[in-house]
C-alpha cells in the first residue's frame, strides 16, 4: 500500500508544481488571477490512508497592483466585477484584463478579438441608455454634427461715470456714437460662426443704457434693447424693442438670420432665436467698462481626433471643434461566487451553475469595483511566495520518492531471507 501512497503523493506534488509553474508563467499577464491547489486524503475502509488526491484548484481573485500606462483604451479594474465580452457566435465571457483596442471595423475588442460590451449612447446630444441590453461597443469616426446656438450669456460691468455719447445717431462705424462694445460668437444650424456684436450706449436718463445688437458676419441688424439699473447699480430689467415692448429680469431674445446678405447661400435655418442672458450685469464706477467671458451652447461640426475610456466606464470622443461626446459606457458583471467561474484560457472565464448568473451594473455603483483610466491591473501573482511554494512542492516530491525507495529496500531484505 505504501507504494500507492507514495505515488499519489508524487502525483499531487507534481500537480502542485504545475499550478505554481502556471502562476509564475503568468506573473506578467495583465488581470491574471493566481491559483492554489487543495488536497484531500483517501481512505478505503481502514484507518490507514491510501494517500492523497487533488481536491480542487482554487483561484485567488484578490486585486493585482494598478499600474499606469497612459493609454486611452487601457482601463484597470479594482474591487468586485469583470468586463463582459462576447464572441462572434454570441458566447459571453468575462475578463479582468483591460487591454482594449479597436478592430478593423472600429469595434472595441480585447487582444483576442472578443467584443467589449456596454450601454450604447443615443440621441442628440448622445446620452447613455442605462438599463438597456448590453451591446458590443464601438468608436465610430462619424463627424459630430453642428449645433445651433439657442442660449448665450454675458456679464457686463458698465462704467457709471461714462458720458453720454456726443453723436446721438448710433452707427457701428462711429466710435463716438457708443460707449463700449462686446462680442459673443454664436453658431447657426450648419455650424457657421457669427459675431454677435453688442454696442452699449449710455442714455441721458439715469441708470439706463441702450444696447444695439448686430450680426457683423452678415451685417444684419438684430434690433435694440434697454438695460435698466437700480440706484445701487444692479440690473433691474431688460426691455426689447418689440411692439409692445417686453420686459424681463435679465434676458432678451434675439433673432439671427444666417441667410442674410453675405451668407445667403449657406442654407442654414432662418429666424434662429437666441436667448441672451445678462444676469449679473451691473453699472458701477470702476473707471472703465469690462465684460466677463461670454458663454453659449452652440458649436461647429467636428472630426474625431482622440478617444478614451474614463474612470466611470464612459467612452468619450474628442473632436476638432474642442467638444467631447459620449460614445458608450462599459458595463461590469459580478457573480455571487467568482471562484465558481470556469477558466477558458486567453485570460477569460465563463459562468457556471456554481458561479451563479451574472449581474450587470456600472463601475463605482453598488458592490461593483472602480475603474482607473489609462492603467492596467497587473497579475496578482506573488513571485516570492510562489518560489517558496515551489521549494515545498519539490521537497514533498522528494520525500514521497524516498517512501518508495525505503519500501523497495524492505522488500529486497524480505526476498533475501533464507
Amino acid at each position: 500500500m505504501s507504494f500507492s501512497q507514495a505515488v499519489s503523493g508524487m502525483n499531487a506534488a507534481s500537480s502542485n508544481l504545475d499550478v505554481i509553474g502556471n502562476n509564475i508563467a503568468n506573473s506578467a499577464t495583465a488581470g491574471f488571477k493566481s491559483s492554489t491547489i487543495s488536497f484531500a486524503d483517501m481512505f478505503a475502509g481502514s484507518n490507514v490512508g491510501m494517500g492523497t488526491k487533488v481536491a480542487a484548484v482554487i483561484q485567488n481573485f484578490n486585486d493585482g497592483t494598478t499600474t499606469s500606462t497612459s493609454r486611452g483604451l487601457d482601463v484597470a479594474l479594482s474591487g468586485n466585477g469583470f468586463f463582459r465580452m462576447t464572441d462572434a457566435a454570441g458566447g459571453v465571457f468575462y475578463s479582468r484584463n483591460g487591454q482594449f483596442t479597436l478592430d478593423e471595423n472600429r469595434n472595441l475588442v480585447n487582444t483576442q478579438g472578443l467584443s467589449v460590451t456596454g450601454y450604447p449612447a443615443t440621441g442628440t446630444p448622445p446620452t447613455i441608455q442605462t438599463g438597456a441590453n448590453p451591446v458590443a461597443l464601438s468608436v465610430p469616426t462619424t463627424q459630430m454634427a453642428a449645433r445651433a446656438t439657442t442660449t448665450a450669456g454675458l456679464v457686463s460691468n458698465l462704467n457709471s461715470t461714462d458720458a453720454v455719447p456726443t453723436v446721438t445717431t448710433f452707427s457701428a462705424s462711429d466710435v463716438d456714437s457708443y460707449n463700449a462694445k462686446s462680442t459673443v460668437t454664436v453658431y447657426d444650424s450648419q455650424g457657421n460662426d457669427h459675431a454677435l456684436d453688442l454696442y452699449y450706449v449710455k442714455d441721458s436718463a439715469s441708470n439706463s443704457w441702450t444696447v444695439h445688437a448686430l450680426d457683423s458676419t452678415t451685417g444684419d441688424n438684430l434690433g435694440t434693447f434697454n438695460m435698466a439699473f437700480s440706484t445701487n447699480g444692479q440690473l433691474t430689467g431688460v426691455t426689447n424693442d418689440a411692439t409692445p415692448p417686453v420686459t424681463t429680469a435679465s434676458t432678451v431674445s434675439l433673432t439671427l438670420n444666417p441667410s442674410a446678405t453675405a451668407t445667403a447661400a449657406n442654407g442654414a435655418a432662418a429666424n434662429q432665436v437666441i436667448s441672451l442672458s445678462l444676469l449679473g450685469s451691473a453699472q458701477q464706477n470702476t473707471g472703465t467698462t469690462s465684460f466677463g467671458s461670454p458663454t453659449q451652447d452652440g458649436y461647429a461640426p467636428g472630426d474625431l481626433t482622440s478617444y478614451a475610456i474614463n474612470d466611470d466606464g464612459t467612452i468619450t470622443g474628442t473632436y476638432s471643434n474642442q467638444k467631447t461626446q459620449l460614445l458608450g459606457q462599459v458595463v461590469l458583471a459580478s457573480f455571487s461566487n467568482p471562484e465558481g467561474l470556469k477558466s477558458e484560457g486567453d485570460n477569460v472565464w465563463s459562468s457556471t451553475s456554481s458561479s451563479g448568473q451574472a449581474a450587470i451594473g456600472l463601475a463605482g455603483t453598488g458592490t461593483y469595483g472602480n475603474l482607473t483610466s489609462g492603467a492596467l491591473e497587473a497579475s496578482n501573482v506573488d513571485l516570492s511566495k510562489e518560489l517558496v511554494n515551489m521549494i515545498v512542492a519539490q521537497r514533498n516530491y522528494q520525500a514521497n520518492s524516498q517512501t518508495i525507495k525505503t519500501q523497495d529496500q524492505i522488500l529486497n531484505t524480505l526476498i533475501q531471507l533464507r
